[in-house]
């Protein structure tokens, strides 16, 4: 897009949101080159801040009729750079939507903008003994908007599920500017379920401009211990145990020597040198969650904890949870870049695993830190590397690369949760065939036949929506032979 052209947008885009919320200074442009996913960077054409459904659709109309492509944004604390900007691309901010449109305890659900804060939810409806759901690390800062384009789990998910479990509606602002509602605040929705191919489509579908979501009475009671390990041979042992032998804990979390060590570097806990460790919650009705805490300590010891720690009060417990819960950005304390991966395995594979990862890293000259939802297998390998000595920040990749087809290859996802985006674009054909990824575009195509949102994202390779090459679709000789960063 020229300078003239975009100039021109500029305008057009002030008339609809107010000057002050467009943004054309390369010096603001630059805050949203990126996501979470700091190593790739594009400057957009322009940042955009709608206010409100109405503004959202006259920008995307706006965008639409410059031929610039657009790229729906969050908070930005995504990390598979589902929010990653491509060339020409006017980034849509919704952070100015963040108002708390309605609540309905009695029939539990709320309704929400996507710019409201992940913990901002519970917040608000805490003090009423309500709380919503799912839970991710970012929780503090990550926005609802961005949770339904990754359909983001948390801690909590294995007993309540993920962001789609929650999600009962959505107001979506498609390609052309129209605007949809899909499903609502009833239970189940009469038709197709458009609004389970939403959530989870990261941003190639339509920019989500409301949410109607499902909100829990909070537990009666919750039992959390810690539990120390040898090695996560130990650990992974007892987290099958425990799920084996009925018990569905609340949440189950995992954690190796490394991740230990940078919890224990950010946090100031007394947590030991050890292996690993577990931290488990169990909620329910008091009666029954003493008896499921006991039971699952008494798998882990027969597993072969080394020690087991109950929280004295709820701040040492909310402590052990912060420790957990900050322990990808602790990282930072004990190497100067790291990758965040995000895999999926079946548990019983476990240790398994996590020994091959241990031989790939050593091989590759690099450390790996593991921290992950044991529960359900969702592995965040965490690979260690310094960016200024030469070579190590392409070791890094091709290993975070590498642990993925290992997941794929025990069974599992080269996703649980943090979407694929441009980062693990290239793996999606290791685990999905060239039909299933023709079929996968045909939906999108439904949506946006001209591949305006979000660009570059999800798929391998570039793919057509009918014979004819148009603005945001290259001609097919070159979606033939275009792969990403392989």
């Amino acid at each position: 897009m020229s300078i003239a052209a975009v100039g021109g947008l500029a305008g057009r885009m002030a008339e609809i949101v107010g000057e002050r919320h467009v943004l054309a200074d390369p010096a603001e442009l630059s805050t949203y080159e990126c996501d979470g996913l700091t190593g790739y960077r594009v400057r957009p054409a322009l940042v955009v801040l709608p206010g409100s459904t109405e503004e959202v659709a006259a920008v995307v109309k706006a965008a639409r009729a410059a031929g610039a492509p657009i790229v729906p944004r969050g908070a930005g604390t995504g990390l598979s750079g589902g929010a990653l900007p491509v060339e020409g691309a006017v980034v849509v901010a919704l952070s100015r939507m963040k108002r708390i449109l309605e609540i309905d305890l009695e029939n539990g659900w709320m309704r929400v903008e996507p710019g409201v804060i992940n913990l901002d939810v519970s917040k608000a409806i805490g003090a009423r003994g309500f709380y919503y759901a799912p839970d991710p690390s970012s929780q503090s800062v990550c926005t609802i908007g961005g949770n339904v384009a990754e359909n983001s789990g948390g801690a909590h998910c294995l007993k309540y599920g993920f962001t789609v479990h929650h999600v009962r509606g959505a107001r979506v602002v498609l390609a052309d500017g129209s605007v949809v509602d899909l499903g609502g605040p009833v239970l189940d929705a009469p038709g197709y379920d458009l609004l389970g191919v939403v959530v989870g489509s990261e941003g190639l579908l339509g920019i989500v401009t409301e949410v109607v979501l499902r909100i829990l009475r909070k537990p009666e009671a919750t039992r959390t211990f810690f539990a120390t390990f040898p090695s996560t041979d130990e650990a992974g042992a007892a987290v099958s145990a425990i799920i084996a032998s009925g018990i569905v804990p609340a949440a189950i979390e995992m954690m190796d020597r490394l991740a230990i060590a940078a919890a224990k570097a950010a946090t100031g806990l007394d947590w030991p040198d050890v292996g690993a460790a577990l931290l488990m919650d169990a909620d329910g009705p008091a009666s029954e969650v003493e008896l499921t805490s006991e039971n699952a300590i008494e798998l882990a010891r027969k597993a072969g904890a080394i020690e087991i720690r109950r929280p004295r009060d709820e701040a040492e417990r909310q402590l052990m949870w912060k420790g957990r819960k900050s322990a990808f950005a602790a990282v930072g304390r004990i190497s100067p870049n790291y990758f965040v991966q995000d895999g999926v395995i079946p548990r019983s594979e476990i240790a398994r695993v996590l020994r091959e990862i241990g031989e790939m890293a050593a091989r590759a000259g690099l450390r790996v830190a593991n921290v992950f939802h044991a529960g359900d297998g969702n592995l965040h390998p965490l690979v260690l590397y310094d960016a200024a000595l030469p070579g190590q920040e392409k070791a890094a990749e091709e290993l975070g690369g590498d642990i993925l087809r290992l997941c794929v290859r025990y069974g599992g996802s080269i996703t649980g949760e943090h979407g694929v985006g441009s980062d693990k674009a290239p793996y999606m054909a290791v685990m999905f065939s060239e039909d299933d990824l023709d079929t996968m575009g045909l939906v999108r195509c439904a949506f946006d036949p001209e591949l305006a949102l979000n660009p570059g994202k999800v798929f391998p390779t570039p793919r057509l929506c009918g014979d004819k090459p148009g603005p945001f679709r290259p001609h097919p000789e070159e979606a033939a032979g275009r792969i990403w960063r392989e």
